[in-house]
């Protein structure tokens, strides 16, 4: 799988131990950087360029690594077409594609290590949306109101 992968400052060194993991998993991995912890880097720029390399269709999923994962899966979710969770348990990556067609994963550099960090990782990328009817329609509704229909 294309999977790109973006973190600022705080999560660097996830995103280092996690680039090498991806590409001896057989990953196909876009290294959007930062490639340094030693100059700060916001967070809102790693998850545009993760996200605009979904929407390019560049890469079919993303990885987004920030101090707590919280600031780079806001930032993610505001990009029409981008479906960011975090996730701390394999239950929960698997399951935020599986139901809710989840196309990036957001880690916490601060808070998971790098030994829970490949499980997420592995449910993340193995789990594949369902298309039952039911997770269809809950779907389109989350993307209604992505398109502002908030009635």
């Amino acid at each position: 799988m294309r999977v790109a992968i973006g973190a600022d400052h705080a999560g660097y060194f996830m995103k280092a131990y996690l680039v090498p993991y991806l590409q001896k998993r057989g990953h196909e991995v876009i290294d959007l950087g930062v490639h340094t912890d030693a100059v700060s880097a916001d967070y809102p720029d790693a998850a545009k360029a993760v996200g605009q390399a979904i929407l390019d269709g560049r890469a079919e999923r993303g990885i987004l690594i920030c101090g707590s994962g919280i600031g780079a899966c806001i930032a993610a979710n505001k990009m029409k077409g981008i479906y960011a969770s975090i996730a701390h348990d394999t239950y929960s990556a698997a399951q935020g594609v599986e139901h809710d067609n989840m196309n990036v994963l957001c880690l916490g550099g601060r808070i998971v290590g790098t030994t829970t960090a490949e499980t997420l990782v592995d449910a993340f990328l193995g789990a594949r949306f369902a298309g039952e009817e039911r997770f269809v329609r809950r779907f389109d509704k989350v993307r209604d109101i992505e398109q502002g229909d908030n009635a």
